[in-house]
């Protein structure tokens, strides 16, 4: 089977769908890559073909806000997330679009494989059934679906459990509405004018769920708000971690001794000040004979990190995860999906502190689960890290928690579920097209 994968050019969403290549490439499938060009050297040293995103949807790893650097001096809020969907995401579906019709034309797809950031695939998923192959997202961040209790998403706002809450929610919402997502919709619906399709209807990251032949969010269910959910939605767990992406450091042997191993990452995208949450969990902890901090830079020079380096702390740019994380006894984050996920699956409580993109209402997920504290800031004081990393060190039911959320991800065999789901896609295509039928249109509340 010929199979394209197509991904924002970003670390976290590309990791998780090469771990899948690596499924499926030892299914014998035929793999080729659609993303951006800094990603060319990992995608053909996987052995799959590589394609550049077009200019205009391509931007540097390192610098994911390169696109929109206003982004970078607006505080969190519904400012920074309309201009943040409007810039990274809707900005780039055309050059997206026309990357993706460009890859097929090359590499004759039997399925695509995406992100659930990817909205250049809209004008697919909105188009003629028979005129594309099946659509396979990957939910690399919480479930983008709508909440029984009407909170709107990305406000980190914790499930409502009475009826004033479920009020205030609803107010919340209705200035969600009207200041993130109808302005965001209007400028999807006029992108999509250009191409003859929509209007979409719902929420521009409900859309892709609903429409996706197949959505697998990369939990587990424990991890996910309880809600009814579409029927494209499948729980596949998290993929492994891909091995010996780098080498071991030199200081690999301290971390079986003794001590407390406590990780903190500010991951690949909101790393651009590790004075928000590195630095001051390393002054926090400076102190704490019995913890060894261990910090990674995401890719980013250990140099950049401000301040003294104490003495019982160890720094990288970037670490081999598949190692480290069975040595880790709490993992500090600001709440990146993937990295929250590897660490539940490995039975690691934590500590988040984070509030922008995705992370206020993945860390809500974090202290509604058990699994660990959620300080609910974008810049934790070094008192409240310190209070927080012994309080999740000390108590046993954190770790407890974070070790029945373990034994689910064990209880998912996710390279069968992938594997399945996706043949069954590329089984019922064959079939349909041996049978001769068509189909012109969704009948789905998406877009009328």
């Amino acid at each position: 089977m010929k199979i394209l994968i197509a991904s924002t050019p970003a670390t976290g969403h590309l990791n998780p769908l090469l771990a899948i290549a690596r499924i499926l490439v030892a299914e014998n499938h035929e793999i080729a890559f659609l993303t951006g060009t800094a990603f060319r050297a990992r995608i053909e040293a996987s052995s799959a073909k590589f394609f550049p995103l077009p200019r205009d949807a391509d931007f540097d790893p390192q610098d994911v806000f390169s696109v929109a650097p206003e982004l970078k001096s607006i505080p969190p809020g519904l400012e920074w997330l309309r201009t943040a969907c409007e810039r990274i995401f809707v900005d780039a579906i055309p050059a997206q679009d026309q990357g993706l019709r460009e890859a097929l034309e090359h590499f004759q797809a039997d399925v695509i494989i995406g992100d659930d950031m990817l909205f250049g695939i809209l004008p697919m998923l909105l188009g003629p059934r028979e005129m594309r192959p099946p659509v396979v997202l990957c939910g690399t961040s919480f479930l983008h679906w709508g909440r029984d209790d009407g909170a709107p998403n990305f406000l980190g706002l914790p499930p409502a459990t009475t009826e004033e809450q479920r009020q205030q929610y609803a107010a919340i919402a209705g200035d969600y509405d009207a200041n993130v997502d109808q302005p965001v919709l209007r400028s999807l619906n006029k992108v999509l004018k250009t191409f003859g399709l929509g209007p979409v209807l719902v929420p521009m990251f409900h859309s892709v769920v609903e429409l996706a032949d197949a959505y697998l969010q990369l939990s587990v269910p424990s991890f996910e708000f309880p809600r009814q959910f579409p029927p494209t939605v499948h729980f596949v767990g998290t993929p492994p971690i891909i091995p010996a992406q780098v080498p071991l450091p030199p200081w690999a042997h301290e971390l079986d001794g003794p001590r407390k191993v406590v990780l903190v990452t500010q991951g690949t995208v909101a790393n651009h000040n590790f004075g928000l949450l590195v630095a001051p969990t390393l002054a926090a902890l400076a102190n704490e004979p019995d913890v060894l901090v261990v910090a990674t830079a995401g890719g980013r020079p250990v140099e950049a990190i401000p301040g003294p380096v104490p003495s019982n702390a160890r720094l990288a740019s970037y670490l081999p995860f598949e190692w480290l994380l069975p040595r880790v006894d709490v993992l500090v984050t600001n709440g990146g999906y993937g990295s929250v996920n590897q660490a539940m699956s490995s039975g690691i409580p934590l500590v988040t502190a984070g509030m922008t993109e995705d992370k206020a209402d993945v860390n809500a997920r974090v202290a509604w689960s058990g699994v660990g504290i959620n300080l609910a800031t974008n810049e934790p004081t070094p008192e409240a890290l310190r209070d927080a990393v012994r309080t999740v060190l000390d108590r046993p039911a954190y770790r407890m928690r974070a070790t029945r959320m373990a034994d689910e991800f064990a209880d998912i065999d996710t390279r069968s579920e992938i594997l399945r789901i996706i043949n069954r896609l590329a089984t019922d295509r064959k079939a349909s097209r041996r049978a001769g039928t068509t189909e012109t249109g969704r009948n789905r509340r998406v877009a009328r």
